[in-house]
Order: structure tokens, then C-alpha cells, then sequence
């Protein structure tokens, strides 16, 4: 199998298995990450680089930073994949992607998928909402 170099996006601690996993299977991890998360115990044996990020404030970064030190990343290294950690990193992936025409959902796409996530929130938010207007017209009558 041909080297892949895969970006892993993530402003949590997040994605342990994934990295040691796409490093069993030969490809080159690159992580960019929070500042704030330097001392975790990431897989370390698994990453080949890493770039860290300033928080604006706690998981928010600068997405223009972002897009900047991705573009010198990109000057000396061919990226084959952008991968989110986490849900709440999928918006800067999607932003890299697109940005650099990479592979992969784009913000078009994640904006769907954000949506998504909103509407199983509504929807367990009217289950509760049912489930209590039952038990209140069960001990009304």
C-alpha cells in the first residue's frame, strides 16, 4: 500500500486508536492540535509531526491561522486526507479541504451534516417533551 500523509484535526483529546491504526497501515500522521493539549498522551510513537494551535478561547481557533499554516504545511508536503477527531472539528476539516481542494466533505456538505446533529437534539428534546405531557395527563386524571 502507497504512503498516505493524513492531517488529523482535533481541539480535544480525541482519535488515540485512529492515528495508531493509520500508522500501522504505513501512513505518514501528521496532527495539528490546541497549544493547551501538548502534555497529553497522545500516540507519539504514531505521529510524525505536529502543529499546535492558540485557543481564542476553550476548542475555538482562528480559522484564518489555520488556513495560513496550512498552506505552509502544504509547500513541502503532499496532504491525501484531512481528518476530524471530533465533531466539533469537522468544520475546520471541511474548511482545509475545501480551501486546498483536498478529497473529502466540504463545507457545503458540513454544513448538512451540522444540521443534522441539531435536529436529533431537537428531536430528543420533543421526546422529553412528550414523555412529560404524558405523565402529566396520567396524574391529572
Amino acid at each position: 500500500m502507497e504512503e498516505k500523509t493524513i492531517v488529523c484535526i482535533s481541539c480535544y483529546y480525541k482519535g488515540y486508536d485512529f492515528m495508531d491504526e493509520m500508522k500501522k497501515l504505513g501512513n505518514k500522521i501528521i496532527l495539528v492540535t490546541s497549544e493547551g493539549l501538548k502534555e497529553k498522551n497522545w500516540p507519539w510513537h504514531a505521529i510524525d509531526e505536529v502543529f499546535y494551535m492558540a485557543e481564542i478561547k476553550p476548542s475555538v481557533w482562528n480559522l484564518d491561522h489555520l488556513v495560513q499554516g496550512f498552506s505552509h504545511l502544504m509547500k513541502t508536503r503532499k496532504v491525501d486526507a484531512v481528518v476530524a477527531l471530533d465533531d466539533y472539528d469537522v468544520e475546520k476539516a471541511a474548511l482545509i479541504r475545501e480551501t486546498f481542494r483536498i478529497p473529502g466533505m466540504g463545507q457545503t456538505t458540513h454544513r448538512y451534516f451540522r444540521d443534522k446533529l441539531l435536529c436529533a437534539r431537537k428531536q430528543k428534546i420533543r421526546e422529553l417533551v412528550f414523555r412529560n405531557l404524558q405523565l402529566f395527563l396520567i396524574m391529572t386524571k
